[in-house]
C-alpha cells in the first residue's frame, strides 16, 4: 500500500497546521522546539531513555520524498515527537503543555480528513511509554514534551514518586547519598564484626518505608547492566544411552499423572515455543513438541545433546510460572521426575509412582523430624550438625551443567509441596563411601525457611522473599538439584546485588535477616552475619561481594501468607512462640524477641500505680506511631541504697499519651542523607556555629631565634650532638663516643650574650 496523492496532500496540511498553531493569547509558535531534534552532546540522557527520537522537519521532508509507504506510518513517527515529550518533560512544564497541545491537533486534524485511515489513540509499541512499560497520564496532568535546546526551559532532573516514568530517569543519575564519612558500609567482604551489618529492622520486616517511589527503578536499571548468565557447563551430564532409552524418556515425561489423574505436561506445553525472557541462556525456539520429535526422528547425536535441551525446558517452564502456583510445581515435579529416570539408578517404570513427587527425602520443611526422633509415622530427616560418617568429602560436584559447591545456594526438591522449593546452602559436598551406596554423590544442606513454613503472630509483615534460616541440616541426593539461587543478608541485599558467578538476572534471589527456630517457633534477629555460612568461607573477603545501588534499596513489606484472601495452608501456621524452661539457652545464639518469664512475687505485689525505679517511656524518633517494649525492674539489692531514679525522664513523669510523630513527606527527604543503619534521616539541631578555632600552641620567635642559634654554633664546632632527626652525623667517628654534659642555664646565657655582642662588633 502506497500514499495516494490526496493523502500526501492531507498529512502536509495537517503538518503545516502543526507548526502554526499557536496559543489563544500570544504570537509563539508551540512546534518551535519540536522541529528539530535536541543535541546529542548536550541531550545524552534524552537518547538513552527515549528508543525512537523524531522531530517535525524530518518527517516532513520524509513526506516530500515519498518515503512513507502507509499514511499511519508517517502519523505514527508525528506523534511519537509528542508521546516522546510527554515522557521526558516535567508534567507541568511548558514544553509538555505544549506537547499535549499539539498532540490534540493532530488527533483532531487527522480524524477530520476521511481519506487518512483511522489511527491509534494509544503509545505507538517504540514509543517510550511502551518499551519501559509506563502507562500514560491523563491529558488533564499532560506531562512531557522533547527538552528544548534552550538554556532557560527547565527540564526534569530528579525523580518524583508519583510516576515511573520519573523512576526511569532518576536511574540514570548516580548521584551518591551515602555520603557521611562517619559510616562505614561492607560491600565486599563479610566481616566477623557482629555489629557491623546490624539493621534497623524489627522480626521480618524491613525498617522505615521505600525511599520515594523509584526504588524498582534503581534495582531494574543495576541488573540490566549486569552480565548474563552463559548457560550449562560441560559436565554433569547423562551417560550415553540408546535411541529408544531416550524416547522413552521423553515419552515417560511428556504423558506422566499425577494421582488425581491430571497430566502434568500441560503445564510446560502452555509454554511458548519462542523464547520468553532476555534473562533465559539460549534464545532459540524450544518446546516439549520439537524435543519428542526430534528424539522420535533420531535428531540427536548424542545423550548429552538430548540432556542439555531438556535442561533448557525445564529452565524456559520456571521462568514462565509464577513461583508457589500450581502450574510451577507441576514442572518442578516433572524435572524431579525426569532426574530420577535418568539417574545412575532409575526409579522403576513406568509407571512412576512416588509418595515423595520423587524427592531423596520423606519429609520437606515444617514437617520433617530429628533422624533420631521418636515420634512414630514421622519421616526423620533432619540434623543438628553435618555428619562425617561413611563419606569422601569433595570440593565440587557437577551435575546437568551446574558446577556444585561449598556456600552454593539451591532450590531442591520438596517432598511435600513442588511448588515450593526447599531452599537450602550447601555445607558439604560428599561421595558416599556406604557399601550399598559406594561413589555416590551427595550434599550437606542447611534448610531456609520461608514464611508459610514458620509459626508467627497473624499482624507480622515480612520482606519480599523473605527467608529464615535454621540450625537444621539435611543430606539430600544430587538428583534433588534444581537449579542454582542466591541469598542474601540484608545488609547486603538494601545495598546491592551479588556479582556473578554467584547471582544472574534472572536467578531467583532471597533475603534473610532472622533465624528460626522450630522447636520453640522463635524468630532470633541475625547479628553476626559471618557465622551463618560456612567456616571456611567466613574469611573469605571474595564471597559473595555485590553491585552496589546508588542508594540503598530496602525491599517492600508482604502481609503474612495466612492472612487475607490468597492465604495459603501450612504446615507453619498462626501462632505464639512457645514457652522455653527458665535459663534455657536459645538455638542458634543471638537475642531475639524475648517473652517475659511470670514471677509469683511480682505479680502478688503489683498495683495499678507506676514503679517510681522504672523509667519512664523515651519517644521514638524514628517514623514509627507505634511501638512496645518489655521492661524489666532492676534486681533489689541487699543494701539499704537510694535507687531513686533523679533523671529528668523520671521528674517529667510517665506519658500519658502516645507522642506525636510527623512525617516528612518524600519529596522533602530524597534531598538529605539516611542512616543506613536506621533509615533514618540525619537530623542537626542547629547548624554548625561559625566561630574560628583557636590555634594550637607554637613556639615563640626568641626560643626558635635560641635554637637555631644553638644548631649553628654546634654545627661550627663540630659537635657530635645528634641531629633533629635521632641520626649521628656521619662524619664522626664510628666507635662509641664520649657521652657530654648539657651546658647548665647561666652557661647557655652567657653564651647567647657573647654571641649577640660579637654580631654588635
Amino acid at each position: 500500500m502506497t500514499i495516494t496523492v490526496a493523502q500526501k496532500a492531507a498529512i502536509e496540511e495537517v503538518i503545516e497546521i502543526i507548526t502554526a498553531a499557536t496559543p489563544p493569547r500570544g504570537k509563539r509558535l508551540l512546534s518551535q522546539l519540536f522541529l528539530t531534534l535536541v543535541d546529542r552532546t548536550e541531550w545524552p540522557e534524552y537518547y538513552e531513555v527515549i528508543p525512537e527520537p523524531r522531530c517535525i522537519n524530518s518527517i516532513k521532508a520524509n513526506v516530500e520524498k515519498n518515503r512513507y509507504k502507509d499514511p499511519l506510518n508517517a502519523y505514527t513517527d508525528l506523534s511519537l515527537v509528542f508521546w516522546n515529550a510527554l515522557f521526558y518533560n516535567e508534567p507541568d512544564s511548558q514544553i509538555a503543555t505544549d506537547a499535549q497541545t499539539l498532540k490534540t491537533i493532530l488527533e483532531t486534524e487527522w480524524q477530520k480528513r476521511s481519506i487518512l485511515p483511522v489511527p491509534r489513540i494509544s503509545p505507538p509499541p517504540s514509543s517510550a511509554q511502551k518499551v519501559h512499560g509506563v502507562a500514560p497520564t491523563a491529558p488533564a496532568q499532560s506531562s512531557i514534551a522533547q527538552p528544548s535546546t534552550s538554556k532557560t526551559t527547565k527540564l526534569r532532573t530528579t525523580a518524583l514518586s508519583t510516576s515511573e516514568l520519573q523512576n526511569v530517569k532518576s536511574t540514570l543519575k548516580t548521584s551518591q547519598h551515602l555520603s557521611s564519612p562517619d559510616i562505614e558500609i561492607d560491600v565486599s567482604g563479610m566481616t566477623p564484626d557482629p555489629e557491623s551489618h546490624t539493621e534497623d529492622i524489627t522480626m521480618g520486616s524491613a525498617a522505615g518505608e521505600e525511599i520515594g517511589g523509584d526504588s524498582e527503578a534503581i534495582v531494574r536499571q543495576l541488573e540490566k547492566s549486569l552480565p548474563r548468565w552463559q548457560g550449562f557447563g560441560e559436565l554433569g551430564w547423562i551417560s550415553e544411552v540408546s535411541k529408544d532409552r531416550l524416547v522413552e524418556i521423553v515419552l515417560a515425561i511428556e504423558s506422566h499423572k499425577d494421582v488425581a489423574g491430571n497430566r502434568l505436561a500441560v503445564a510446560i506445553d502452555a509454554v511458548p515455543e519462542e523464547p520468553t525472557s532476555t534473562d533465559l541462556s539460549y534464545l532459540s525456539p524450544l518446546s516439549l513438541k520439537l524435543i519428542v520429535e526430534r528424539v522420535k526422528s533420531h535428531g540427536y547425536e548424542s545423550s548429552k545433546d538430548f540432556d542439555l535441551d531438556m535442561a533448557r525446558l525445564f529452565e524456559k517452564a520456571r521462568r514462565w510460572h509464577t513461583p508457589c502456583t500450581e502450574q510451577y510445581g507441576r514442572v518442578l515435579a516433572l524435572q524431579r521426575l525426569y532426574q530420577a529416570i535418568t539417574s545412575s539408578t532409575p526409579s522403576p517404570g513406568p509407571p512412576y509412582v512416588s509418595t515423595s513427587n520423587f524427592a531423596s527425602i520423606q519429609a520437606g520443611p515444617g514437617t520433617a523430624r530429628p533422624v533420631h526422633s521418636v515420634d512414630s509415622g514421622v519421616a526423620g530427616v533432619t540434623a543438628f550438625r553435618v555428619s562425617t560418617k561413611l563419606r569422601t568429602f569433595v570440593d565440587e560436584l557437577h551435575y546437568k551443567g551446574w558446577t556444585i559447591r561449598l556456600a552454593d545456594w539451591l532450590h531442591l526438591s520438596n517432598p511435600d509441596d513442588p511448588s515450593r522449593p526447599i531452599i537450602g546452602q550447601v555445607f558439604k559436598c560428599w561421595q558416599s563411601d556406604e557399601f550399598a551406596k559406594k561413589g555416590q554423590p551427595g550434599l550437606s544442606v542447611c534448610w531456609y525457611y520461608r514464611p508459610e513454613q514458620t509459626f508467627h503472630p497473624a499482624h507480622t509483615q515480612f520482606m519480599d522473599k523473605e527467608v529464615f534460616k535454621t540450625g537444621l541440616f539435611v543430606d539430600h541426593a544430587l538428583e534433588d538439584v534444581i537449579e542454582k539461587i542466591a541469598c542474601q543478608f540484608t545488609a547486603r541485599h538494601i545495598r546491592g546485588r551479588p556479582r556473578a558467578p554467584f547471582w544472574y538476572p534472572g536467578w531467583p534471589l532471597y533475603v534473610c535477616h532472622s533465624r528460626y527456630n522450630d522447636r520453640e517457633r522463635l524468630f532470633v534477629k541475625i547479628k553476626n552475619w559471618s557465622s551463618c555460612v560456612p567456616e571456611e568461607v567466613r574469611k573469605n573477603e571474595d564471597f559473595m561481594p555485590i553491585y552496589p545501588f546508588e542508594r540503598l534499596v530496602y525491599p517492600p513489606k508482604v502481609a503474612s501468607p495466612f492472612v487475607g484472601t490468597n492465604a495459603v495452608k501450612g504446615p507453619g501456621g498462626i501462632g505464639e512462640p512457645m514457652e522455653r524452661a527458665q535459663g534455657e539457652k536459645i538455638e542458634g545464639g543471638g537475642t531475639g524477641r524475648k517473652r517475659a518469664r511470670r514471677n509469683v512475687d511480682s505479680e502478688a505485689t503489683t498495683t495499678p500505680g507506676v514503679d517510681r525505679n522504672t523509667p519512664a517511656p523515651i519517644p521514638s524518633t524514628a517514623a514509627h506511631s507505634q511501638y512496645s517494649s518489655i521492661q524489666h525492674s532492676p534486681p533489689k539489692s541487699h543494701m539499704q541504697e537510694d535507687a531513686r531514679d533523679r533523671t529528668m525522664l523520671a521528674a517529667a513523669g510517665t506519658l500519658t499519651v502516645p507522642p506525636i510523630v510527623d512525617k516528612l513527606p518524600p519529596d522533602t527527604t530524597k534531598h538529605f542523607d539516611r542512616s543506613p543503619d536506621t533509615n533514618e534521616l540525619f537530623w542537626f539541631a542547629a547548624p554548625p556555629m561559625n566561630v574560628a578555632r583557636t590555634p594550637p600552641p607554637r613556639h615563640s620567635l626568641t626560643y626558635l631565634h635560641f635554637l637555631a642559634t644553638k644548631r649553628k654554633n654546634e654545627l661550627t664546632t663540630g659537635s657530635d650532638a645528634m641531629d633533629v632527626d635521632g641520626e649521628t652525623s656521619s662524619s664522626g667517628s664510628s666507635k662509641r663516643q664520649r657521652t657530654v654534659a648539657p651546658p647548665t642555664v647561666s652557661e647557655i646565657l652567657q653564651a647567647t650574650l657573647n654571641s649577640a655582642s660579637t654580631q654588635h662588633l
